[in-house]
């Protein structure tokens, strides 16, 4: 008896495992996306990671600059949905300055360029040609740039101040800033009649808005004793600022929603994050690139509404200081591009991705 129910058990143990949908050919769960290692050529050390933008899941650019023994030089690379390569076409490549802001118009690549100290646009197109707009004069600092079909914008200063310089595609002209803004922090633009700066005032931290005509106070409620870091422009006419506000000596990091009729303030637990390179990930949720609490690692925050959660970089062996600078939705993935430091050497370039 005892025999007949053994055999009985191993046969219902096989038809199990028969039917089972790994025997069957079913595909396994799915496994949760996380963040995986996306090497970059190296630069000459130290290296800053400057700006990433996308276009889609194949196309997407990122501006550096390297150290070389006479100073700065400009990096750009590429990245065609598989790997990153280094771009040295550009008009003043091999020349001293650098490559920061960027995005894309359309179908070109504009990034803001100093070459040899000056000021310009460089502007790929979609076949591949290289164009350039000189700026119509030097600054001492240039702070920001923002550029949208028909428009762009540089901000920064000279001998004289403030500088806001406009170009509506074929020439320069200088607009002006309403009475008590001192200095233009950084620029955006949805469309060329809608534009957001956010400024210091004589009163405190004040954000302009641009409606075609002339730049006038947002009159934007922020946080008493607060400043911005960012303000993210969404083609839905939604709109997300990113800031700290200083209470006691101390910054906790904040966020302001605007729907379209009114602003709404939430803190997420992201400490003291500076919120520069915050986008909408694919996912529709906020990612921020984070300062890390694991040298070895980098670390990201996800905040959906009310919820806010972490996820970590992949493991580097003797890294001792990882540092995501900007974040870009390429398609379905997010692609982060950054700096690694890694024990007895200078900072060089990283990148990550998320999803696929």
């Amino acid at each position: 008896m005892n025999g007949l129910r053994a055999v009985v058990v191993c046969l219902l143990l096989a038809c199990a495992a028969a039917v089972s949908p790994a025997a069957a050919g079913a595909p396994p769960a799915a496994v949760r996306p996380g963040w995986s290692d996306v090497p970059v050529p190296t630069a000459s050390p130290p290296v800053t990671a400057a700006d990433i933008a996308a276009r889609g899941p194949r196309e997407a650019w990122a501006t550096a600059y390297e150290q070389a023994s006479d100073g700065l030089r400009p990096l750009l690379y590429r990245w065609d949905g598989t790997a990153w390569s280094r771009d040295s076409s550009f008009p003043g490549a091999g020349e001293p300055g650098w490559l920061r802001e960027m995005q894309f118009v359309g179908d070109e690549m504009w990034a803001l360029h100093n070459r040899a100290g000056e000021g310009e646009i460089v502007r790929r197109s979609a076949e591949g040609k290289w164009s350039t707009v000189p700026l119509p004069q030097t600054l001492w600092t240039y702070q920001d740039f923002t550029a949208v079909p028909g428009a762009a914008w540089v901000v920064g200063e000279d001998s004289t101040g403030l500088k806001v310089l406009h170009y509506d595609g074929s020439r320069w002209t200088e607009q002006s800033t309403p009475q008590g803004v001192l200095y233009l922090m950084g620029i955006t633009a949805r469309t060329a009649d809608d534009v957001w700066a956010w400024a210091s005032t004589t009163t405190g931290t004040t954000v302009l808005r641009w409606d075609g005509t002339a730049w006038r106070d947002a009159k934007v409620p922020l946080p008493k004793n607060g400043n911005v870091h960012t303000i993210l422009l969404e083609p839905s006419g939604r709109a997300t600022l990113g800031g700290g506000q200083y209470t006691d000596g101390v910054s906790r990091t904040y966020l302001m929603t605007w729907n379209g009729q009114a602003w709404r303030t939430t803190y997420p637990p992201l400490g003291d994050t500076y919120t520069e390179g915050m986008v909408r990930g694919p996912d529709g949720a906020l990612w921020l690139p984070l300062r890390s609490d694991r040298a070895f690692q980098s670390k990201y925050a996800r905040v959906d509404g009310a919820r806010t959660t972490f996820s970590y970089g992949p493991e580097r062996t003797n890294a001792i200081a990882v540092k995501p600078r900007a974040l870009a939705r390429a398609g379905s993935s997010l692609l982060s591009f950054g700096t690694v430091e890694i024990y007895g050497s200078k900072p060089n370039l990283m990148s990550e991705r998320r999803g696929g």
